[in-house]
């Protein structure tokens, strides 16, 4: 069964939440916690799951300006993705070198070439951007 999105439903919504462009951090709080209700809510209406777009449009907008994040180093974002993956150096010999190349790599003595980069983004599914 397929839910069809209702308008005014949605409508309603808009108007009990009233959305608009972050330009306070009151604001910014009050659409988080309206955010996080919808996110942790079972079985969102189609109008919900709209709103909660929206919504994370919105602070994604607000928090890209005003908490700008510095870029990691690609051989720290590879440390990184390494511990949640529980992945050892060990495991990346063959996949982006000898045993050496690995350690300098992950220890961040050696950059990674973009084939190392390319064979990394397969190796843990993720884009070989990461990691130049």
């Amino acid at each position: 069964m397929t839910l069809t999105f209702d308008k005014p439903t949605y409508q309603s919504l808009l108007a009990e939440v009233a959305p608009q462009a972050i330009e306070t951090e009151a604001e910014y709080e009050r659409l988080l916690k309206v955010t996080e209700r919808l996110v942790f809510a079972k079985n969102l209406s189609p109008e919900e799951q709209t709103l909660l777009k929206l919504l994370v449009t919105l602070i994604e907008v607000y928090e890209t300006a005003n908490y700008p994040m510095e870029k990691s180093p690609p051989h720290e974002i590879l440390q990184h993705i390494m511990e949640v993956s529980g992945i050892r150096q060990a495991d990346l010999i063959g996949i982006i070198g000898s045993s050496g190349v690995v350690s300098e790599v992950v220890n961040g003595k050696r950059s990674i070439s973009k084939a190392q980069a390319k064979a990394l983004g397969k190796y843990f599914k993720v884009s070989p951007s990461l990691f130049i």
